[in-house]
C-alpha cells in the first residue's frame, strides 16, 4: 500500500518547494465534507479546498452535469466556437449582480487571472493606470496580482521588482491598531504624495480579507470608497474570489454592505471543484476593451461552465444561503464556549458572516498578542484528530473555517469535536 510518507518523499524529489502543501496527507478519495487519505484515514474537511467546495466534494448534481458535458465535447476555446453554457452561465450571474443596471460577465480559469483582467478592464474604461489595494490583501500570484497582494512573505519574497503603479493602504482593523479614519487619511496622503486620483483606474478590496485573516471590511470604509470613486471616476472592484457563492450567507458578500461595486471578481466555489473564474461588471465598463483584448484558451471551459450551472442550481435548490447562516451560528456558538477555558490555547475575536468563520489565537486571555506558534500546533493537532484545518492572517495566528455548506450536522459535529481536541492538545 502506498503511504503518505512514501508519497511525501517522492513529492520532495519531484516537485519544487515553491508550491507548499499545508499537510503531509495525500488524498485518495472524497465525498461532500469528508476526505480519505491513501492510508485509509478519514478526515473532516474544514478547508474546502481553500473555499472552492461550498457545494462539497463531488456533489451528485455537479458530477452529473460534468459527465453529460464530457459526452458532448470538452473544448473548443470560446474564442473559436462559442457554446450555450457559457452564455447561460453569464446570464444567470448577471441576473444576480450585486449592483443595479445592465451587467455582463466574462470567464477565465483562475482567481489571479480574474483580478488581472479586472484591472485591464478598469484601465480600458478609464484610460488610467493606477491601482490601489490594501495591506493584508491577497489577490493572486501572477506578477500584477502579486504586486496587488498586501503581504511580502511568502508571496513577494525573491520575486521583485514588482510592477509599477500599484499602491497599498492600511487595512482598517482595530485589533491591529488601524481605524477606518486612518485608512482614509492614508488615502488622502497617497493622493497628495504619490498619485493624483485622476491617474487611478481602480481601487480593489475584498469584502472579507481571505489570506489576510478573515477580517470583514467595515461598511463605513466601503461607503467612503464608493463616494471617492464616484467623485474621481475610479472603478471600485470587489474581489469575491473567496467570499462568493454563498459562503457568507449571500450569493455575494457585497450584499451585506449596502454598497454597489463596479466590477466583481469571482472563482473558487463557482465551479464546485472545477477550474473557472470570472469578472462580472457594469455593462458599459465591461465593454471598454477592444474585441480580442480579453480571453484565454481555457477560459470558461465547457466542462467548468456545466459544473458552475449545476452549482448555482444546488445553491438555490438546497437553500445553501440559509444553510450557511445555520452552520456559521453553530460554529460560532461552539467557539464562544471555548473562550473562557483554561485547558485550551486562548482564542479571541470570533467573527464571520454565514459560514466564513475566523478566530484568533493569542498568548493569553484578555490581551491581544498573536501566537503563530500555537496556531501551527493547533492545525497539526487537528490533522492528527482527523480534521483538515487552515490558518491565515498577517501574523499567522488566525484559524479559518471553510467547511462545505452541504456538510451534514453529524459530520460538522465530528469536526467541531476534533477542533476542540486540537485546541486542548496545542495548550501542552
Amino acid at each position: 500500500m502506498t503511504s503518505n510518507a512514501d508519497l511525501l518523499a517522492r513529492r520532495s524529489a519531484a516537485v519544487p518547494r515553491g508550491v507548499a502543501t499545508a499537510t503531509p496527507v495525500f488524498a485518495d478519495r472524497a465525498e461532500n465534507a469528508e476526505i480519505w487519505d491513501v492510508e485509509g484515514k478519514r478526515y473532516v474537511d474544514f478547508a474546502g479546498g481553500i473555499a472552492v467546495l461550498n457545494t462539497g466534494h463531488r456533489h451528485p448534481k455537479v458530477m452529473a452535469a460534468v459527465e453529460a458535458q464530457l459526452k458532448r465535447f470538452t473544448h473548443t476555446a470560446f474564442q473559436v466556437n462559442a457554446y450555450e453554457s457559457y452564455v447561460e452561465l453569464a446570464e444567470k450571474i448577471n441576473a444576480r449582480a450585486p449592483f443595479s443596471g445592465p451587467a455582463k460577465t466574462i470567464f477565465f480559469t483562475t482567481g489571479g487571472e480574474a483580478l488581472e483582467n479586472a484591472v485591464k478592464i478598469a484601465r480600458a474604461h478609464t484610460g488610467r493606470t493606477g491601482v490601489i489595494t490594501f495591506t493584508g490583501a491577497f489577490h493572486g500570484r501572477t506578477m500584477l496580482t502579486m504586486a496587488m497582494t498586501g503581504k511580502v512573505a511568502p508571496y513577494k519574497k525573491k520575486f521583485g521588482p514588482m510592477p509599477a503603479e500599484v499602491w497599498h493602504l492600511p487595512f482598517p482593523n482595530p485589533l491591529h491598531g488601524v481605524s477606518v479614519e486612518q485608512s482614509l487619511q492614508a488615502l488622502q496622503f497617497l493622493f497628495r504624495a504619490d498619485v493624483e486620483p485622476e491617474r487611478v483606474a481602480a481601487i480593489v478590496v475584498e469584502p472579507v480579507q481571505g489570506e489576510g485573516g478573515f477580517y470583514e471590511t467595515p461598511k463605513e470604509l466601503f461607503q467612503a470608497l464608493r463616494a471617492i470613486c464616484d467623485e474621481h471616476g475610479i472603478v471600485l472592484v470587489a474581489d469575491e474570489v473567496q467570499t462568493g457563492f454563498g459562503r457568507t450567507g449571500k450569493l455575494f458578500a457585497m450584499e451585506h454592505t449596502g454598497v454597489e461595486p463596479d466590477l466583481v471578481t469571482m472563482a473558487k466555489s463557482l465551479g464546485g471543484g472545477f477550474p473557472i473564474s470570472g469578472v462580472l461588471g457594469r455593462a458599459h465598463i465591461m465593454d471598454a476593451p477592444e474585441a480580442g483584448g480579453l480571453g484565454g484558451t481555457y477560459g470558461g471551459s465547457p466542462i467548468a461552465c456545466a459544473a458552475a450551472l449545476a452549482v448555482l442550481d444546488v445553491i438555490e435548490e438546497e437553500k445553501l444561503l440559509a444553510r450557511a447562516d445555520t452552520i456559521g451560528a453553530a460554529i460560532k456558538g461552539r467557539l464562544e464556549s471555548f473562550t473562557t477555558r483554561n485547558d485550551m490555547v486562548p482564542i479571541t475575536a470570533i467573527r464571520g458572516n454565514g459560514a466564513m468563520i475566523g478566530f484568533d489565537i493569542v498568548k493569553s486571555h484578555g490581551a491581544y498578542e498573536p501566537d503563530a506558534e500555537a496556531t501551527k500546533r493547533v492545525t497539526t493537532a487537528a490533522l492528527e484528530a482527523g480534521l483538515v484545518l487552515l490558518s491565515c492572517g498577517v501574523y499567522g495566528n488566525v484559524i479559518r473555517i471553510l467547511v462545505p455548506l452541504t456538510v451534514s450536522d453529524a459530520v460538522l459535529e465530528d469536526g467541531l469535536k476534533a477542533l476542540e481536541a486540537a485546541l486542548v492538545a496545542a495548550r501542552g
